[in-house]
């Protein structure tokens, strides 16, 4: 068993009281190797914001879990060597069984998500229930899900949307002891969020009802990129084939971001960010072999990215 707290990390719960009041959210980027997580920390270190590193099911087979471990714990000395000891949470995205979330605990997680969306009520409630008792005995943070999205994210697939009931969040929340929830307003996973012609759109109403009836309790937004025209535009100018990719309208996001939403999760505009660098240099310079002249641009792009949603999106910047 191996203590976060050992590991120099923190769990969410003082951060998204702070959020709260704050008005702001909390940045929650998803990670799989060193050049993430390095662009991750130098963006949120310049800008002063805390930050929760996320790790998909996915990304645990794809970097292995004891490596990711000391990744974080790197992470955090990382961001002391750059001058600022920001908060930042190790955090489960899209667990999917008690035994992942339980295993992720043992391995020095401070957060997890239990993800039983795809589940009745009663079966979600009782599995979320479950992980909620083990974790707490850790003071471990849990987050759970109400509603679900659409779309393809690492092993998280969807066809259709479910909005989250209102009406069913109070009694969620009051029998399963959660300490965050991810609910579905029309956000969506992935690159292929919506079809041209069409208007993203938040639904902001069901936010403020569920405001309504569960009061400052953390809120949290799954399938928050924006896909970013330009970048696409760039991938696509150097032989990519992303047709028809559109995500949220960052405007939404920031509106949300001033309310009980705490949390904003953004993968898809990370990936896209770091395939357009590695695209740029191997198309301009296909005699480039070595993968530090490639991934290093990438880590930059992405670190600018990361920098832009911390200030202009999410409004964490000097929050840390």
């Amino acid at each position: 068993m191996i203590s976060y707290k050992d590991l120099g990390l923190v769990n969410s719960r003082e951060l998204f009281a702070k959020a709260m009041k704050g008005g702001y959210a909390i940045p929650a980027f998803n990670f799989n190797n060193m050049e993430q997580m390095q662009a991750i920390i130098a963006a949120c270190v310049e800008t002063r914001s805390p930050v929760i590193l996320q790790v998909s099911s996915g990304a645990r087979k794809y970097a292995n879990q004891t490596l990711l471990r000391y990744m974080a714990q790197g992470a955090v000395e990382y961001a002391k060597e750059l001058g600022c000891a920001i908060p930042i949470v190790l955090h489960l995205d899209h667990g999917d069984s008690f035994e992942l979330c339980k295993n992720c605990i043992e391995y020095g997680f401070s957060s997890v998500m239990i993800d039983g969306s795809h589940l009745s009520y009663e079966e979600n409630i009782a599995l979320t229930r479950r992980v909620v008792e083990y974790a707490h005995q850790h003071d471990v943070t849990v987050e759970g899900e109400l509603g679900v999205l659409a779309g393809v994210e690492d092993d998280v697939k969807a066809e259709h949307h479910t909005y989250t009931k209102p009406e069913e969040v109070e009694d969620f929340v009051k029998r399963t002891g959660v300490d965050s929830l991810a609910i579905s307003i029309g956000t969506s996973h992935g690159a292929y969020k919506f079809k041209p012609g069409q208007k993203p759109e938040i639904r902001l109403d069901i936010l403020a009802e569920i405001e309504k009836r569960i009061p400052n309790f953390p809120i949290v937004l799954h399938g928050s990129s924006s896909v970013p025209q330009d970048i696409v535009a760039e991938i696509n100018s150097y032989g990519g084939k992303l047709k028809d990719s559109i995500g949220i309208p960052e405007d939404q996001l920031r509106k949300a971001a001033r309310s009980a939403v705490c949390k904003v999760n953004i993968d898809s505009d990370g990936r896209l960010a770091m395939t357009a660098a590695i695209r740029k240099v191997l198309v301009e310079k296909p005699e480039e072999f070595d993968p530090r002249k490639y991934l290093g641009p990438a880590r930059d792009k992405l670190k600018e990215l990361y920098k832009h949603k911390i200030v202009h999106v999410l409004g964490s910047d000097n929050k840390a």
